[in-house]
């Protein structure tokens, strides 16, 4: 391919990349647009791009809301938890699977991975029964957060990173006496950070945006999420989207500012095998 062909074909896809990312940008940019005008304007079909008349009634009107704020902490406290509880488990069992040599790991992790073949449809309303009917947790943040404590996708995950953190320092390390827990503390999880990283952004992102599971399991307006709160303020007869959209504003606020405080090692986990020139 000659350089001027090379030009070309560079231009192209910065222009598509560019066209792309406006179309993607543009939901966003009308949420948070359509948070500071009333909600007529916010819900005809043709949305003001650029607001005649900005307004903070929406937010005024999420906030007064009963429980608005206790929807924010609930939702922060629940993912928080599984974050952390995914980022222990997983990465414990991704080392054990990926550097660990045990009778049936390989039989052990072939299950793990068929279970991700079953539908979530299927095994909801049997989950349902156990945590509603025969462990009495309707409507607790243990109900919320028990079935997802580790999920089997994370472990695969942090198994096919760990594939490629170099086993000879492990090696070194138990030359030198240290316990596997040492190993894994001292050793691996430092090495793992990005891994790590985007496990903690698709984890924290996941269960932030969690609706179904929430709405099932609670039953009071102090126990909702943020996401099944802001299904409250659609009406028999109206939508308050003003509200909503401020309350989809304030929500996303965390995912955003988790993702760039975590950026430097996301990227490094997303760029995992690929070649320098």
């Amino acid at each position: 391919m000659s350089n001027q062909s090379k030009v070309i074909f560079i231009g192209i896809a910065v222009i598509i990349l560019a066209f792309w990312a406006v179309i993607t940008v543009i939901p966003l940019y009308w949420m948070i647009i359509g948070s500071f005008q009333d909600s007529l304007a916010s819900a005809v079909f043709k949305p003001q791009m650029i607001p005649d008349i900005w307004s903070v009634a929406p937010y005024e009107r999420f906030f007064m809301k009963n429980n608005a704020v206790q929807w924010l902490l609930n939702s922060l406290f629940v993912s928080s938890v599984l974050t952390v509880t995914n980022l222990l488990f997983a990465s414990m069992a991704g080392y054990a699977f990926a550097k660990l040599k045990f009778p049936g790991s390989n039989s052990i992790f072939w299950v793990l991975l068929g279970t991700m073949m079953i539908p979530a449809q299927v095994t909801l309303i049997p989950l349902y029964v156990l945590v509603i009917n025969v462990f009495d947790l309707a409507d607790t943040y243990t109900a919320m957060i028990i079935p997802t404590l580790v999920s089997v996708g994370n472990i695969f995950l942090m198994k096919q990173y760990m594939s490629t953190l170099p086993t000879s320092l492990i090696h070194a390390a138990r030359i030198d006496a240290c316990s596997e827990f040492g190993i894994f503390y001292k050793i691996i999880l430092p090495m793992a950070k990005p891994g790590l990283a985007v496990l903690a952004i698709f984890t924290f992102v996941a269960n932030w945006n969690d609706f179904f599971w929430p709405f099932l399991v609670t039953r009071s307006s102090e126990m909702r999420t943020i996401q099944v709160g802001l299904a409250s303020f659609k009406f028999a007869e109206s939508t308050d989207y003003g509200a909503i959209m401020a309350g989809a504003t304030i929500g996303a606020l965390p995912m955003i500012i988790l993702f760039f405080a975590l950026q430097k090692y996301f990227l490094q986990g997303i760029t995992i095998g690929a070649v320098k020139g």
